[in-house]
């Protein structure tokens, strides 16, 4: 039997000026933790200080969601930094993202990588290193959000860091735990009822089934349900709503 309690977030603050993505307002009413952006992969500072100030409103605990420098690639393309450089932009973006939630009476309490960089950093050990000292130079009880398994929390475990695997929602998984990548066929989930059943047999059973049929065991503290999908809000609080009925506990993972 898996945990009864768990936590529920999603990737907000991702507009950027006069582009809309999502629907932060409707989020925020479902989700538990709050991924934001920090600015360089997507979202403004007006949205990031707008997105901040609604989750403290609602009581919904933010995270960095750091990330590439790549607004026009929205953070899906590699980039083979300087782990030095990395480390550095990530202390900036985690930095930015606390000074715009102390002003609305929040804080960061975590931090999660975004798209290419939180594919990169589970197996690139020099770029899972690099986020790790990002963080432990920052603040060492700050926990990380990442996939099980990945070399990101095995380094961040060893750096003394409190690491927080999270599963998805919406995504399909290969026989082996990994996501299928995006660009193959299945590998995002649009069916509600169908996604919620998968998250409320994670949760209660620790099991998903694979993209080729196979079972897969998968652990989990955090649920991500994606912010920019199509129907993402329905999907999001079909997941809740399914998990509340089975006597599962929302919550945040860092309370």
């Amino acid at each position: 039997m898996g945990t009864r309690r768990i936590d529920l977030n999603s990737d907000l603050g991702e507009s950027l000026g006069t582009w809309r993505l999502g629907d932060d307002e409707a989020m925020l009413e479902i989700v538990t933790s709050a991924n934001v952006a920090c600015g360089f992969h997507a979202g403004d500072s007006l949205t990031l200080r707008r997105t901040c100030a609604r989750s403290a409103e609602r009581g919904v605990v933010v995270g960095a969601q750091v990330g590439y420098r790549d607004l026009a690639g929205f953070g899906r393309r590699f980039i083979d930094m300087d782990p030095d450089e990395l480390t550095a932009d990530v202390i900036y973006q985690v930095g930015a993202l606390d000074a715009l939630c102390r002003v609305a009476g929040t804080r960061v309490e975590y931090v999660k990588p975004h798209g290419a960089l939180y594919n990169a950093v589970v197996t690139h050990e020099e770029q899972a290193a690099a986020v790790v000292a990002a963080v432990v130079a920052l603040d060492a009880g700050l926990p990380v959000l990442g996939l099980p398994g990945s070399a990101f929390l095995r380094i961040a475990a060893a750096a003394g860091l409190r690491t927080v695997v999270e599963a998805f929602a919406d995504r399909a998984y290969t026989p082996e735990g990994h996501l299928v990548p995006r660009g193959l066929p299945g590998a995002v989930l649009h069916d509600a009822r169908e996604v919620a059943a998968r998250m409320v047999r994670l949760v209660t059973d620790g099991r998903v089934t694979a993209i080729d049929g196979t079972e897969v065991q998968v652990q989990a503290d955090s649920i991500c349900t994606h912010g920019d999908s199509p129907g993402a809000v329905e999907l999001a609080r079909a997941v809740r709503d399914a998990l509340t009925a089975e006597g599962v506990e929302m919550a945040p993972f860092t309370r």
